[in-house]
Parts: C-alpha cells; sequence; structure tokens
C-alpha cells in the first residue's frame, strides 16, 4: 500500500524579494519500498534561471542554480544521504557521516527517474527512486529542499523547515518528516 504526504516549502527569509514563487512537494512511498518526489514550482517568470536539457546522468555541483533537493538520514545515525534533481535531468547523490562531513559514496540502486514538464508558470519534477537507492533503516528522517536561480545568479532558498541563521539545508532542524512503517510522520531530532 502507497502512503502519501503533501507539503509546502518556506522560502527563506533572506530570499530577494522577486522569489515569491510557491512550491508544492508530494512525497509517496511505495508499496515496493521505493520513494516518488513531485516537485511542483508555481510562478515561474522569465527572470529565472531553468537549466537546459542534457543527457540524464550524474553530476556535480547541481545545488549552484535552480535545483530540488531530498536529504535523507536513517533514524539514529549520524550521516545521511543528500539527492540533487535539476530540471537538466541531471542528478547527484552526497553521502555524509555527519554534518557535512563528507564521505565518496555512489548509491546502491539504480539512477532516479526523472521527468521535467514546464508550462506557463509551473516547473514539475517528478522523480522515482527504487528502494535500493535509499539509505537502510527502518525509519528515515527526511528534509526537502529547492533552490531557484534568477538570470543574474541570485539565489532563493525554500525547504520544510529553516534553522536559524543563512539557509542551510543540512542542518538537523530541516528534517521535519519520517518515513517508517506507518507511513510519514512528523519528527523529532534527538
Amino acid at each position: 500500500m502507497a502512503h502519501s504526504v503533501h507539503a509546502s516549502l518556506a522560502g527563506h527569509a533572506t530570499n530577494p524579494a522577486r522569489f515569491h514563487q510557491h512550491i508544492d512537494v508530494t512525497l509517496t512511498h511505495a508499496a515496493d519500498g521505493g520513494l516518488a518526489i513531485s516537485y511542483a514550482i508555481h510562478g515561474l517568470n522569465m527572470d529565472l534561471h531553468v537549466p537546459t536539457p542534457h543527457a540524464h546522468a550524474p553530476a556535480d555541483a547541481l545545488w549552484r542554480t535552480t535545483c530540488c533537493e531530498l536529504f535523507l538520514n536513517p533514524l539514529g545515525q549520524a550521516g545521511y544521504g543528500e539527492f540533487n534533481f535539476s530540471p537538466s535531468g541531471q542528478w547527484a547523490y552526497y553521502n555524509f557521516l555527519d554534518y557535512r562531513q563528507y564521505a565518496p559514496a555512489t548509491t546502491n540502486g539504480p539512477a532516479p527517474r526523472i521527468e521535467v514538464k514546464r508550462e506557463e508558470n509551473l516547473l514539475q519534477l517528478d522523480v522515482a527512486l527504487s528502494k535500493s537507492a535509499l539509505p537502510t533503516g527502518d525509519t528515515l528522517r527526511i528534509a526537502l529542499a529547492v533552490v531557484l536561480e534568477s538570470n543574474d545568479s541570485k539565489r532563493g532558498y525554500w525547504a520544510l523547515a529553516h534553522p536559524p541563521g543563512q539557509p542551510d539545508f543540512h542542518h538537523h532542524a530541516g528534517f521535519v518528516l519520517t518515513l517508517g512503517a506507518m507511513g510519514f510522520r512528523p519528527a523529532r531530532w534527538p
């Protein structure tokens, strides 16, 4: 049985005024253990830089421009994984042993499937991750985020929750959902 949750991301307080987009995300935990994420960015305008399509392949530093992100932390562990999904169709995976302590790694499963839909004022990324691409653990803490870049290289940041100070998607305050045997629930950090 599939479990789903729908959430709206909050813009960071320091976002430039031109970043007025509304971003919704739907997460679905499929019966086969995989995860589907649908990012819907409403309020596109001509000033937003949207990467052009490339070959569906891994790429580094996607977070430097318009990009959707997913962070997964197995309950009881300091480490976490970060996925980046670009409207170009490119993607990245990063493994961290603890807060921003990078450790080279690749995902175990196949590449994520990314479908991009663009309409007049909507950009939607639909992403599917297999169960084998997810970190192992009975319960996963989840953080969702989006970076938008304007054509003049200004950036805006959205997340389920922001810690105090500058935008920081790696901070534990952003991991506000859990996924376990009972589906999606609000998370608490120890």
